[in-house]
C-alpha cells in the first residue's frame, strides 16, 4: 500500500480536529465545563486522548476554539440563507440576530465561553476565531464602514457585551431589548434580519429614524 499523500493527511487532521471541536460543544452544553473532561471529549469524538493535547494546549483553549467554530458556522448559515442578500444592512441585521440567538439557544455554553475569556488565558486567536473575524469584518465592510479596522472591533465588543447582558445571572436583559439597542446604534430597521414577534420593545425602541445614534452610525460610513 502506497503512503498517503500530504493532502490526504491534512484532510484527516482537519476532520479529527473538527470532531473534537464538535464533541466539546455537545458535552459542555450537556454537562457544563467542570463536568466535562478531555477524556470525555476524546471518547465522544472517537479520537485518541493524546490528539486533544496535540491540537490544543488545554481545555479552556479547546472550548474557546469550539465556541468560535459554532459562532462562525451559525453566522455563516445566517448570512448565506435564502433569500440570499448582498445588502449590507440586511447582512448586519442577520449577524446581530445570529450571535444574539446563540445566547438564547445555548445559554450554558455561551455563559461558559464568556467566563473563559475573562480568565487569565484571555482571548484565543486560533483558526476558528480567525474565520469568525473574517465574516464579521466582511459584514462591517459591506455595511459601509469607512474604517473597518476600527469598526470591526467595536461591533465585536458590542456583540460580546450584548451576549453577556443577556446571560448575566440574576439580572439578564431581554434579547429583544438588546436587539433594539443594537439596531438603533446601527440605524437598522426592526424588520431586517429575523425580528422576534411582537414588534420593537417599548413601542418604538426599534424605530431608527431621525435619532442621534443613527446619525452617528451614518457618519462612520
Amino acid at each position: 500500500m502506497s503512503p498517503r499523500s500530504a493532502s490526504v493527511n491534512e484532510e484527516l487532521r482537519r476532520r479529527s480536529r473538527e470532531r473534537l471541536l464538535q464533541a466539546t460543544v455537545e458535552l459542555v452544553a450537556e454537562r457544563g465545563y467542570e463536568a466535562t473532561t478531555l477524556a470525555d471529549i476524546a471518547d465522544r469524538a472517537g479520537s485518541a486522548r493524546g490528539l486533544v493535547s496535540y491540537y490544543f494546549p488545554g481545555k479552556r483553549q479547546l472550548l474557546q476554539s469550539a465556541v468560535h467554530r459554532l459562532m462562525h458556522l451559525t453566522l455563516e448559515a445566517a448570512l448565506e440563507r435564502e433569500p440570499r442578500s448582498e445588502d449590507g444592512r440586511e447582512r448586519l441585521a442577520r449577524a446581530i440576530d445570529a450571535i444574539l440567538g446563540l445566547a438564547t439557544e445555548q445559554p450554558l455554553l455561551m455563559r461558559t465561553h464568556m467566563a473563559g475569556i475573562l480568565q487569565a488565558e484571555g482571548f484565543v486567536q486560533g483558526p476558528e476565531q480567525q474565520r469568525l473575524a473574517f465574516l464579521l469584518r466582511d459584514t462591517v465592510e459591506r455595511y459601509g464602514s469607512r474604517d473597518v479596522d476600527a469598526d470591526y472591533p467595536l461591533l465585536r465588543a458590542l456583540l460580546m457585551g450584548a451576549v453577556f447582558a443577556a446571560l448575566l445571572p440574576g439580572a439578564p436583559m431581554a434579547p429583544a431589548r438588546l436587539r433594539a439597542e443594537l439596531f438603533q446604534r446601527y440605524g437598522l430597521d426592526w424588520e431586517l434580519g429575523v425580528p422576534p414577534g411582537g414588534g420593537p420593545p417599548g413601542g418604538g425602541a426599534g424605530d431608527t429614524t431621525g435619532d442621534a445614534s443613527q446619525s452617528s452610525s451614518k457618519s462612520s460610513k
